[in-house]
C-alpha cells in the first residue's frame, strides 16, 4: 500500500439508492419486527441480535426499509456536532430488521467495498471531520443521505480493505473483552457488597446457628438464604465448582466478625447487632464542587481534568476531555465522584486528581476505604433518585441532604475485610481500564495513518501489540 490514496464518491461504492427510514405511528409498535432506533447507533457499534423495540410493518415495507448484513445506518440529527452522523454497522442478522426515519442506510457493493472499512473510517477522526464539513446546524445539527454519498472517501483494493478493518476489528476485540471482565469483577464485589451490608448474610447465617430469633421483617430474606446456602452447598460439592462468598457460609474467621442477633433503629430498621445507623456526613469526608471561571477551561491538557457533571462519566471512571487551570475544589485519585445536579445519583471514581464541578461531589470514607467507598455510593443510587424530580425542572441535591443520607456503620473490622477483598477486583478494573484506553489510543491512531496512506499496512500489523492474549477473572 503506497502513499498516494486513491479517493472515489461514495455513491459509486453502493448498490442501492441510499435510503431514508421508516416511520409509522405508536398503533403499530410493539409487535412484529425488530426495529432499529438511534438508541441503538449510540449504544452499539455493531447491530448483530440485540433486544429493541418491535414495529408492525407490511411486506412492502420490509422491502424497502430492511436491513441486510454489511448495511451501515447513519444518524440523521443531533443536538450536538460530534453526536451527528454516528453509525451503527448491521452485522451477521438472521431476520430482516427495520430502521426509523431518523437514520439513513448505506448498501454496498459488496465486490467493491468491504462495509467493516468505511464504517471504521465513519468512526476515526477523518471521517467524522467529513461528517462535520456537510453537516447543517439549525435547532439540532443534521446531515443528509444525498450530501454524505457525494462525497469523495478513499479507496483501496478490497482486500487491503478487509485487512485494515481486520487489524482495527481485533483491537476492538480486545476492548470489548477488557470491558466485560471489568464488569464481571464489578458485579462480584457488588454482589460481595450487597451481601454483607445490605442483606446481612453472614448476620443471618450466624443467627439461625445460633438459634437466635430472626426479626419479622427479615424473616422472608432468612429463608431465602437458607435456599440459597442449600443450593450453594449442592453446588461446591461438584469438583470445578468456584466459591462465591455472597452465597456461601464464609470461612470460620471471618464470619466471627459478624454479629448473630439484630437490634432496631428508627433510620434503617433491623441492622446487626453492634453496627449503627449513620449518615453519609459522619461516615465520609464529602467535598461539594464549585465551577471556575469559564476562562480557565481548556481542551489542550492544561491543569487538572475538570468534571462539570457526568457527561463524561464512563463505565467506572470519566474520560478526561476538559481541564482547567485554576481548580476551586478538587478530588484525589480514587475518590468517588458523585452527580449532584441532573442526572442525581450517577457514580464514578476519580482515575486521576481533578477539579470538581458544582454538578459533581465527591466522597471517601473517613477510614481512607475506597473500594468500601465506591461501592456505598453505588447502593445509595436509588435514594438519589429521589432529589431527580424535586424542585426545579433539574434535580439536585444539595449538601445539606446529602450528608443526611442514612448508611449503616459496621465494625471496623468487617470494613476493612471488604476493602481488601474489594481491592483486588478494583485493582484489576483499573489495570483494565488503563489497557482500554491504550488500546483505543493506538487504534484511534494507527486508522488515520493507514487510511491517509502516512502508514503502510504491513508495519502497523507488525508494530501492533499482541491482540490474542485473553483476560481473565
Amino acid at each position: 500500500m503506497g502513499s498516494d490514496v486513491k479517493y472515489i464518491e461514495l455513491s459509486k461504492l453502493l448498490s442501492v439508492p441510499a435510503r431514508n427510514g421508516l416511520y409509522k405511528g405508536k398503533e403499530f409498535q410493539g409487535s412484529g419486527h425488530r426495529w432499529i432506533k438511534m438508541s441503538e447507533v449510540f449504544g452499539y457499534s455493531f447491530f448483530e441480535d440485540q433486544t429493541t423495540e418491535m414495529l408492525d410493518v407490511t411486506e412492502s415495507e420490509i422491502n424497502r426499509f430492511s436491513c441486510l448484513p454489511g448495511d451501515l445506518l447513519f444518524g440523521r440529527t443531533s443536538l450536538i456536532l460530534e453526536g451527528v452522523g454516528d453509525c451503527l454497522l448491521v452485522e451477521n442478522v438472521k431476520d430482516l430488521p427495520i430502521f426509523e426515519s431518523n437514520l439513513f442506510r448505506l448498501r454496498f457493493d459488496h465486490t467493491k467495498a468491504c462495509p467493516r472499512f468505511y464504517f471504521y473510517y465513519f468512526q476515526s477522526r477523518l471521517g467524522k471531520q467529513l461528517i462535520q464539513k456537510i453537516a447543517k446546524q439549525t435547532a439540532a445539527t443534521s446531515i443528509t443521505a444525498s450530501d454524505l454519498i457525494e462525497q469523495p472517501v478513499p479507496y483501496f483494493d478490497i482486500n487491503v480493505a478487509k485487512r485494515i478493518s481486520d487489524l482495527t476489528f481485533k483491537f476492538d476485540q480486545k476492548i470489548q473483552l477488557n470491558r466485560q471482565t471489568n464488569q464481571t469483577l464489578e458485579q462480584m464485589a457488588q454482589a460481595l457488597f450487597k451481601s454483607w451490608f445490605v442483606d446481612f448474610d453472614p448476620v443471618i447465617d450466624n443467627a439461625l446457628a445460633a438459634g437466635n430469633p430472626i426479626p419479622p421483617e427479615l424473616e422472608q430474606k432468612a429463608a431465602q438464604r437458607a435456599q440459597v446456602r442449600a443450593a450453594a452447598k449442592v453446588s461446591q460439592a461438584k469438583p470445578d465448582a468456584h466459591p462465591h462468598h455472597h452465597a456461601s457460609e464464609l470461612p470460620q474467621h471471618l464470619r466471627e466478625l459478624f454479629p448473630s442477633e439484630f437490634e432496631h433503629t428508627e433510620a434503617l430498621g433491623w441492622v446487626p447487632k453492634g453496627w449503627e445507623a449513620g449518615t453519609v456526613g459522619n461516615c465520609f469526608d464529602v467535598t461539594m464542587g464549585q465551577s471556575p471561571p469559564g476562562s480557565t477551561y481548556n481542551e489542550n491538557g492544561e491543569g487538572l481534568p475538570f468534571f462539570q457533571g457526568k457527561t463524561d462519566y464512563g463505565f467506572r471512571f470519566p474520560t478526561n476531555r476538559i481541564y482547567c487551570t485554576e481548580p476551586k475544589r478538587v478530588a484525589n485519585k480514587s475518590d468517588t465522584l458523585i452527580s449532584v445536579r441532573a442526572p442525581v445519583g450517577d457514580v464514578n471514581m476519580a482515575l486521576d486528581k481533578c477539579i470538581l464541578g458544582r454538578g459533581v461531589a465527591a466522597a471517601r470514607h473517613k477510614s481512607g476505604s475506597i473500594s468500601y467507598t465506591y461501592y456505598s455510593m453505588k447502593q445509595l443510587e436509588g435514594h438519589f433518585k429521589v432529589f431527580e424530580s424535586e424542585g426545579t425542572v433539574f434535580g439536585s441535591i444539595n449538601q445539606k441532604d446529602f450528608k443526611a443520607l442514612a448508611v449503616i456503620k459496621p465494625c471496623e473490622e468487617v470494613t476493612d475485610i471488604f476493602e481488601r477483598l474489594a481491592k483486588s477486583f478494583d485493582e484489576k478494573i483499573e489495570a483494565g481500564t488503563y489497557s482500554i484506553n491504550e488500546l483505543t489510543k493506538l487504534r484511534d491512531t494507527l486508522l488515520p495513518k493507514l487510511i491517509s496512506g502516512e502508514l503502510r499496512l504491513p508495519e502497523a500489523e507488525t508494530d501492533a501489540p499482541s491482540l490474542t492474549d485473553e483476560a481473565s477473572v
